[in-house]
């Protein structure tokens, strides 16, 4: 619809985390540069936190994206309300084997013979869980217990875990000692800047060749961050419905009375919370 209208190659603002998207803000480059880290070291934990929608799974598919795939092996958890036994299948099943109907002993042997092949091969595994403050303490345990495992005084695994704020405070109040001990590198994600609001739009709109067309005021772009808090996920949902309703009001210009029209839709889906006033305004 509004891509072609508007002569982009696909949609700039989908809220699917895709790799090609990836914004390196200075925060996003200086925890990019913890993952490679803990990439180098290949034992214990890297993790990486935020608030909901600040990019941490982005951040992840874009280090996966550029690294030798032939050098490293990944097995993704991405359902993290599951117990121990059901942890370690599905990492064994990310890696390729084949979990089904044997008991945790088997798999956790035939994880140990993966992982010292692969290092026999010069590959390194890497177990990446996502929304790792939904997991039960208990599979986290199992994680750690993976983490353990070494040839002689090489480590096998690295592991990268993403979570929400919480889970860093739950580390810092000690409630999660033992895993704290094995944190190599950690990275905090916080809302982008209003400038770097503006940067991220453009960068994701030139991403699918935007040449100025719509236009964007300066405006438009402040008003976007004030109505976001600058989370990447809510510019993404507000510049998709701002690009929408240039398209159906045939607009090639996206001024603040068009964000104007997009906050009250949003705010009346319960979308987005409702915006402060502007000197010498009211907002209903």
């Amino acid at each position: 619809m509004y891509a072609d209208f508007y002569g982009l190659q696909a949609l700039p603002f989908q809220l699917t985390p895709d790799s090609r998207f990836f914004y390196p803000s200075q925060m996003h480059r200086g925890a990019l540069a913890y993952l490679t880290y803990g990439l180098r070291k290949c034992e214990g934990f890297v993790l990486i936190t935020g608030d909901v929608g600040t990019g941490k799974t982005i951040l992840v598919d874009y280090l996966l994206s550029v690294i030798d795939s032939e050098h490293y092996v990944t097995s993704k958890v991405v359902t993290t309300q599951i117990g121990p036994d059901d942890m370690v299948r599905l990492v064994a099943s990310g890696f390729g084997l084949e979990p089904e109907g044997q008991q945790k002993s088997s798999v956790i042997g035939q994880l140990e013979r993966f992982l010292v092949d692969a290092r026999r091969r010069k590959v390194s595994p890497l177990i990446v869980v996502d929304e790792v403050h939904n997991l039960p303490r208990a599979s986290l345990e199992e994680l750690r217990m993976l983490s353990n495992y070494r040839v002689g005084d090489a480590p096998l695994l690295q592991i990268i875990l993403l979570g929400q704020t919480q889970f860093r405070k739950a580390l810092a109040n000690g409630a999660l000692e033992q895993v704290k001990q094995r944190v190599v590198a950690s990275s905090h994600l916080r809302p982008l800047s209003a400038g770097e609001t503006r940067g991220y739009i453009e960068h994701r709109l030139r991403a699918v060749g935007w040449t100025d067309d719509p236009s964007i005021t300066p405006d438009t772009f402040s008003l976007v961050h004030e109505a976001t808090h600058g989370i990447p996920r809510r510019i993404n949902m507000v510049c998709d419905r701002l690009m929408l309703v240039g398209y159906v009001e045939e607009r090639h210009d996206l001024g603040t009375d068009l964000v104007d029209v997009v906050m009250k839709e949003l705010r009346l889906e319960g979308l987005l919370a409702p915006l402060a006033p502007r000197d010498g305004e009211s907002r209903t």
